[in-house]
């Protein structure tokens, strides 16, 4: 088969399709990700070809616009989503569509390929399969509040330019592929086909000090990532540090990028600073994370069984964080005053370093992850699929 994958231009939205790749690869199959330059380096970096669609689309750009200096969209009630209202969130990708569908179609009609595989907001995918009359498999990337009304909001706002291209509607995806545990999931998304989520967060080298003996009883993980750093959330980092190296006998790991540890400044003796590295590579040394709500980091978290304190900022990590706490494999913080209160942190992460039942629930997780068929496992299902 030849396989198309596209994306959203969010490498995170792109990662989680990238062990599916591989196992169509090792299959036989050809693979190729068409996307914005935005995704390019993470598919390079995961050894698949691509072909470069359109321009850099710069998603952090509607995130940082007027926000105010020093301060994050959690102080300043933005971007948080309540009670399903995705609509605003949705329509940017809706525009991004009418932008980028023509564009996409090109390549499908020049490279023709048998099945295309892209992430529920990539609207384009659906439009192309229906054109050329290919089955187009949606792919999560992780916990889905958002996908299934984007898709919804396509079918009541785009009926002119569908029709235009052929169509009587939006084309339902041929299958739903979901690498999300489903006790983690949102209750209210679709029936799909589960697929075991294997930890990939970037190629890197093992750090040497992931090769030592933590310095304290026990180890955590502090990981925010690069986007929390860049809008603004330096302070958050300072005040978990502070929290974390108030705890007797554990030792911090806090992954944050070079060009912003100057700004972090001095932290406590038991917490140890270090350039951000591939999460899977060291996971299994630590006793709980610290994270954003981030897709990769929470379910490589749940993949290593690892209780988890979310502190979310952005859109979909909300949600994240609550069903984190409702399956009982974490805490989370999810207003700016907790956040920025050190106590309250240190009390959060006594709370899942210490209660046993937080444990049980990370174990659960990772044992309901295992039961999952295999990306590999899923390769006749969509060789079935194509026929």
């Amino acid at each position: 088969m030849r396989v198309l994958f596209m994306s959203t231009p969010v490498s995170t939205h792109f990662a989680p399709s990238i062990p599916l790749a591989w196992a169509l690869r090792a299959a036989g199959h050809e693979v190729l990700v068409a996307g914005q330059p935005d995704i390019v380096g993470t598919a390079h970096g995961a050894g698949l070809c691509t072909a470069v669609v359109g321009e850099y689309f710069d998603a952090l750009e509607p995130l940082t616009s007027g926000l105010p200096d020093g301060k994050r969209p959690i102080e300043v009630g933005r971007t948080r989503v309540r009670d399903g209202h995705w609509d605003a969130v949705n329509k940017i990708w809706l525009i991004h569509c009418r932008y980028m569908v023509s564009r996409y179609l090109a390549l499908a009609r020049e490279w023709q390929p048998d099945l295309i595989v892209a992430d529920p907001l990539e609207f384009s995918a659906l439009i192309v399969g229906g054109v050329l009359g290919i089955p187009t498999v949606n792919r999560r990337w992780g916990i889905d509040p958002a996908g299934f009304p984007g898709q919804e909001m396509a079918r009541r706002t785009m009926g002119t330019m569908l029709g235009r291209l052929g169509l009587d509607g939006l084309p339902e995806p041929a299958l739903v592929i979901d690498p999300c545990p489903p006790s983690l999931q949102v209750p209210e998304a679709p029936p799909s086909q589960g697929m075991r989520y294997v930890p990939y967060n970037g190629t890197g080298t093992l750090p040497d000090w992931a090769k030592e003996e933590p310095r304290g009883q026990r180890r955590i993980c502090v990981t925010f990532g690069r986007l929390t750093a860049a809008l603004n959330g330096i302070p958050l980092f300072r005040a978990t540090a502070e929290a974390a190296g108030e705890l007797d006998g554990v030792e911090t790991i806090l992954t944050l990028e070079p060009e912003f540890q100057d700004e972090l400044g001095s932290v406590p003796p038991s917490v140890r600073v270090v350039d951000p590295a591939p999460l899977n590579l060291f996971l299994d040394t630590c006793d709980a994370i610290v994270h954003h709500g981030g897709a990769s980091s929470t379910l490589t978290a749940s993949a290593y069984g690892l209780p988890q304190l979310v502190l979310p900022g952005i859109t979909d990590t909300f949600v994240v964080a609550d069903r984190v706490e409702a399956v009982g494999a974490g805490r989370q913080l999810d207003e700016a005053e907790t956040q920025n209160d050190p106590a309250a942190i240190q009390a959060a992460l006594r709370a899942v370093l210490d209660e046993p039942g937080y444990t049980k629930g990370a174990h659960q997780l990772r044992d309901e992850i295992a039961a999952m068929p295999t990306p590999a496992d899923l390769v006749p299902v969509l060789e079935e699929l194509v026929g």
